[in-house]
């Protein structure tokens, strides 16, 4: 009878000691699941559409060129196209830098332009940069930025809407007293002449408005209204010959 017992009992240890072999291999059999590792390239979103601004030729010049990049549209519930870029400044083959926009109603066929300086007389080597987006025909509106950058530090310092038809039309006009390449104070107005009410179609009235300041504090522009928003500060009836002779 005893040994009926001890056999019983070796038996059962033996059973014992193989459950805890099998649960203990169950355990260290279980996989844990491996988190994919995330590409950077791989990840960021293309261009839709790519444009080139060539602002200079030369080695030297702060900017070469700046792409364009149609990034992504949105419509709104009114059906409103809201096109976003980025805009990548370029010295040479190097980003020096980027600016996010957005263009409401973007025409397709607009094209870019940009060129350095506040006015037309300004350096070729200035650190204003304007840039102009619109579709190249009368009567379109334009989206206009003016940029400032030193240092590979880009500020966007003012952007405005410009429009042109035949001689009428809507723009901004920059001024500085002071001289050099790059001003640290200077001002603009929005200029606009449109036709008159009377039944002559030579007459005009010249209206200006919304005059801004700018001036840079430390390494940042700061700007500020003059006159009242969107009103008028000067109106002048002028025939459509003697407006663009003073110009």
């Amino acid at each position: 009878m005893k040994i009926q017992y001890i056999l019983i009992a070796i038996l059962f240890a033996a059973c014992q000691k193989e459950q805890k072999k099998t649960e203990t291999a169950d355990f260290n059999s279980i996989e844990i699941p491996e988190v994919a590792e995330t590409n950077a390239k791989e990840t960021e979103k293309l261009p839709l559409h790519i444009d080139t601004i060539i602002l200079s030729e030369e080695k030297n010049a702060n900017v070469s060129r700046i792409l364009a990049n149609l990034m992504e549209k949105e419509v709104d519930k009114d059906s409103i196209v809201t096109s976003k870029f980025r805009l990548d400044f370029y010295q040479n083959k190097t980003k020096v830098a980027s600016s996010n926009v957005e263009i409401k109603q973007y025409e397709k066929g607009a094209e870019w332009y940009g060129s350095f300086g506040l006015t037309d007389s300004s350096d070729k080597n200035s650190s204003f940069i304007k840039i102009t987006s619109g579709y190249p025909a009368c009567g379109y509106t334009h989206d206009n930025y003016l940029y400032y950058l030193k240092n590979n530090d880009l500020q966007l310092v003012h952007q405005w809407y410009s429009m042109s038809d035949s001689g009428w039309g809507s723009w901004t006009e920059f001024a500085s007293d002071e001289t050099g390449k790059d001003p640290k104070n200077f001002y603009c107005k929005t200029v606009a002449f449109e036709p008159s009410d009377d039944d002559s179609e030579d007459a005009g009235i010249v209206t200006y408005s919304d005059s801004i300041s700018f001036s840079l504090k430390g390494d940042k522009w700061k700007k500020k209204l003059l006159s009242a928003k969107e009103r008028p500060y000067f109106e002048k009836k002028m025939t459509f010959n003697e407006f663009h002779n003073q110009q």
